[in-house]
């Protein structure tokens, strides 16, 4: 997240920040959770903008990402995304959806990690998340990248979200986009699961706000099955408040972290007092998480939990520390508009 792997040049091609948001970044860089770095720039009036993005040729990014592909690919990055002073993310009463999961045998208790707070370290747990959190592939710019996403309950069977930079970053919607239900090290157990459509809220499609920085994904089935037909959805809520016991997950692939195994943070979460209406939580994934699931009500248990935010990004001047988007009406529209492709 806030750390930039060295030898991992800045993209090319993409103008100089405006003067204001390199006044702002003196404060100190905002970084997404990844090491591909871009900046954040207006994509043009919100009227000629697309929200969403058919994937041409879903069928051929699966067989794209091998495994040697996979573990290559670079963790994605942001630097320096603008300051908008009055930014307010739309809110309505609480909506939560139940998670959902496929019928299987009873498996042996796991070992349960540590209770709240966790700063970071692999979940031992077991349980749904582990099917239902996985890494996620794309080109972007030219070169392979990750992110990380989650599996939920929808209409469709096959919803993913993840954060709106890891569908869409620089106004360009990123390409052969694969999610890959519990990934390790370059193995997909449940299948490589091909977009056939990304979306994210309108705010991030237009400006690239970070409030706003949600993205989902309606991935094609697989060997004729549904997704959560296959590793289950999580439950969401929406609305829900802010200061919650939450549970975060995803794959880092900066160091200290490879992105060969699933992490997580936990903790009581708390408002950002500087640049975003979003949650932080003391953590310290790194690179390749953005997009994993923040839960509430989360149950070692089982794995299960409502989804609530997003890893997002993190301020360079504040280490250990993970901020994810209010999951608002924009966010609750977003699941909407996915869940019924």
């Amino acid at each position: 997240m806030r750390r930039t792997a060295r030898g991992i040049p800045a993209v090319q091609g993409i103008p100089a920040a405006h003067p204001a948001r390199r006044s702002r970044a003196a404060l100190g860089t905002l970084t997404a959770a990844g090491t591909l770095l871009a900046l954040l720039l207006p994509t043009g009036p919100a009227a000629a903008v697309q929200h969403s993005h058919r994937s041409p040729a879903p069928q051929t990014a699966a067989a794209f990402w091998t495994a040697a592909r996979m573990r290559a690919a670079a963790p994605l990055d942001l630097a320096a995304p603008a300051h908008r002073p009055g930014t307010a993310v739309p809110r309505s009463a609480p909506l939560t959806v139940s998670p959902t999961l496929p019928r299987t045998p009873k498996a042996p208790a796991p070992l349960l990690p540590a209770t709240l707070p966790q700063a970071g370290g692999p979940w031992t747990g077991g349980g749904a998340v582990t099917k239902t959190t996985g890494r996620v592939f794309f080109t972007y710019q030219g070169r392979t990248a990750s992110c990380s996403g989650d599996a939920v309950t929808s209409g469709n069977k096959s919803t993913v979200l993840t954060a709106g930079h890891c569908v869409k970053l620089g106004g360009a919607w990123h390409t052969n986009w694969v999610f890959v239900p519990g990934y390790h090290d370059g193995e997909a157990p449940y299948g490589k699961w091909s977009a056939a459509k990304t979306l994210s809220t309108p705010q991030w499609t237009a400006s690239e706000d970070i409030n706003y920085d949600v993205g989902a994904a309606v991935v094609a089935p697989l060997d004729g099955k549904k997704l959560t037909d296959v590793v289950g959805g999580q439950g969401l809520s929406f609305n829900s408040g802010y200061s919650k016991p939450m549970y975060a997950f995803g794959f880092p692939a900066a160091a200290p972290y490879d992105g060969s195994k699933l992490i997580y943070c936990s903790g009581t979460t708390f408002k950002d007092p500087l640049f975003s209406g979003d949650h932080g939580l003391a953590c310290n994934m790194t690179g390749g998480s953005s997009g994993g699931p923040w839960f509430t009500s989360f149950d070692e248990k089982t794995g299960t939990g409502l989804q609530s935010s997003v890893n997002s990004f993190g301020y360079q001047f504040w280490p250990n520390a993970m901020f994810g988007p209010y999951f608002g009406d924009d966010a609750k529209n977003l699941y909407t508009t996915a869940q019924s492709t």
